[in-house]
């Protein structure tokens, strides 16, 4: 596993633990099939097995690992049901966001998010990773142009769980462009000022990825 050796410093070792982790996972450095052992990732850390220990039991909590029954850790995996719900959430604080842009129809936000969908989608490498980067950073700026610091947070927690990237990463199994598409067209309904239409438009958006991640999820298994 392609973890670095840990050194003491002002950061609390069991942050740093949890970053390396979430790293990790993002990299596929861990998969599905890696079990996590508290004594081994200690040993590889060069560390006491405390901040490894606080580090998984705070990724368990947070619903990125479980435990075997064996007493180690593994990544959890969603089911559909769970997805759904994963995608019922954003579209519900992202939704709200575009109305809030809709009701501003500020010219300076629309520009922004133009040129965001730009530079996002310039993508100089292919791969799931630099998609599901991309896509976060694109719908990222919808909700930070908002101003909601309450919906910010919840947009955080739900992009920021690790187990949402290899969620994302099914999409290869299906078509990596297709989780870019259509954000210009979103832009196009919030300038438009009519906070029903851009809901609506945003909402199918997100249940178009829906579909697809459930496409992507079924080809892997």
């Amino acid at each position: 596993m392609a973890l670095k050796s840990i050194q003491p410093a002002r950061r609390r070792l069991a942050d740093q633990v949890y970053d390396q982790i979430i790293n990790a996972i993002v990299n596929r450095d861990i998969v599905a099939e890696d079990r996590l052992i508290q004594e081994k990732l200690a040993a590889e850390l060069q560390i006491s097995r405390t901040p490894v220990r606080e580090a998984l039991m705070r990724l368990e909590q947070e619903g990125v690992l479980e435990v075997t029954n064996r007493g180690s850790f593994k990544i959890y995996e969603m089911g559909d049901k769970e997805v759904r719900e994963l995608y019922q959430s954003r579209a519900a604080i992202e939704g709200q966001c575009a109305r809030i842009l809709a009701s501003k129809n500020n010219p300076l936000d629309i520009e922004a998010l133009r040129q965001t969908i730009i530079k996002e989608e310039d993508l100089k490498v292919h791969t799931a990773r630099a998609y599901f980067e991309a896509n976060r950073n694109i719908h990222f700026k919808f909700v930070e142009l908002a101003d909601n610091r309450f919906l910010i947070q919840m947009f955080n927690m739900i992009w920021g769980k690790a187990n949402v990237f290899p969620i994302f990463a099914a999409i290869e199994n299906v078509d990596l462009k297709q989780s870019l598409g259509d954000h210009m067209e979103l832009v196009d309904v919030i300038e438009t000022g009519d906070k029903i239409e851009t809901l609506e438009v945003f909402t199918k958006h997100i249940e178009e990825g829906f579909d697809l991640q459930l496409q992507g999820l079924h080809k892997s298994k």
